[in-house]
């Protein structure tokens, strides 16, 4: 069962991974090619974790078990619109 905590918990290592890329690019410890790749891959990450975080919410008040939420693909969340 995923919790809330664990969730953001996930999203703060993200963060923290997303750091230590730009540190690394800057360092010349890796090519700008491979940040970009591992960052669009955070981001898919994080918009999934956020996202999962709001269908907890929205369970939550109404009246739904936010244990019935569930991962949604990089296709469905990265097709959200503002």
């Amino acid at each position: 069962m995923t919790t809330d905590q664990g969730i953001h918990e996930h999203i703060t290592a993200l963060v923290a991974e997303e750091k230590s890329l730009r540190e690394q690019l800057n360092a010349g410890e890796i090519t700008r090619d491979e940040e970009h790749s591992r960052l669009h891959a955070l981001e898919v990450e994080l918009d999934q974790a956020w996202d999962l975080l709001r269908q907890r919410k929205a369970l939550r008040e109404t009246g739904g078990s936010p244990d019935d939420a569930a991962e949604r693909s990089e296709n469905v969340v990265e097709k959200y619109l503002n």
